[in-house]
């Protein structure tokens, strides 16, 4: 690759993988595993994931976390840090609850609890080797900088 991707452009491309497969794994930096979590995104509130889980999911107690995210080819990676926290706006949980949520919980919406994941960093990785890399990988050799991938840390993911 001749030109870098600007971080914006990282991170946009980051949104547009997260839709295209919505999972991350996700745990409160409170000792306990990280797990995988189905995400919902709404273009009103940046910066945010939603997560619906049982309200005695091991997220919903609230606090940091860390999230990680492995695009669908393996070709984007993400590291997010932020808080989880409890939504309460009955209105967003409407607006996010589908048929693919209602699935999981047994007695509806009564089960279910909606945690929003506010991000406050995030270190993405797209990993789109060029051809003269994918082939020094296959061949040996080794890749140069111009090569390899975009890389962007950033404070914003919106």
């Amino acid at each position: 690759m001749a030109d870098k991707d600007t971080p914006q452009e990282v991170a946009d491309k980051f949104l547009a993988k997260l839709k295209d497969s919505p999972f991350i794994m996700i745990g409160l930096e409170d000792g306990q595993h990280s797990e995988p979590m189905n995400v919902k995104t709404d273009d009103d509130q940046p910066n945010t994931l939603f997560i619906f889980s049982g309200k005695d999911n091991r997220i919903a107690a609230g606090g940091e976390a860390m999230a990680q995210f492995v695009g669908k080819g393996h070709d984007f990676f993400a590291c997010l840090m932020g808080t989880v926290s409890e939504e309460t706006d009955m209105a967003t949980f409407d607006k996010l609850w589908d048929n693919r949520v209602d699935a999981w919980f047994p007695n509806g919406k009564a089960d279910a609890r909606l945690n929003r994941f506010d991000i406050s960093s995030a270190e993405l990785w797209e990993t789109d080797v060029s051809i003269s890399g994918r082939l020094k990988m296959l061949f040996g050799g080794t890749i140069k900088g111009e090569e390899s991938s975009s890389h962007a840390v950033v404070d914003s993911v919106a």
